[in-house]
């Protein structure tokens, strides 16, 4: 076989190949979308054991009676959202951006997500 017929064949194997791969891209974006977990309102960048408040980094708006769920390496629990203060004043809501302090029942960790409730996939 001439060289020119096998680097046209090869062009051409190339250019199928490309076409596979985008469509198996596409499939696997629209597989990933639906696989999405809860969304992350929240960060916790610091917890003051003695008065048993978060302070949270607000990555999703949110407000005062919402229940959150509170995820991390050793952290997992849910609650409604009962009081927050954004520099000592009660907030009811707040926006992306905002740093919060928000009492909470039980211990949080530095790093530990603020996500809304409902399934974690695994």
């Amino acid at each position: 076989m001439p060289k020119a017929k096998k680097a046209k064949k090869a062009k051409k194997a190339k250019k199928v190949a490309k076409k596979i791969v985008k469509k198996v891209k596409k499939a696997v974006k629209k597989v990933v979308k639906k696989v999405k977990g809860p969304k992350v309102l929240g960060m916790v960048e610091h917890f003051f054991s003695g008065i048993s408040v978060a302070a949270v980094k607000v990555k999703a708006p949110f407000k005062v009676g919402d229940k959150i769920h509170f995820k991390g390496h050793t952290t997992d629990f849910e609650e409604v959202i009962g009081s927050m203060q954004i520099e000592h004043e009660s907030v009811n809501q707040v926006k992306k951006g905002d740093d919060v302090g928000i009492k909470v029942k039980d211990h949080v960790r530095e790093h530990d997500l603020l996500l809304e409730p409902g399934p974690i996939p695994i």
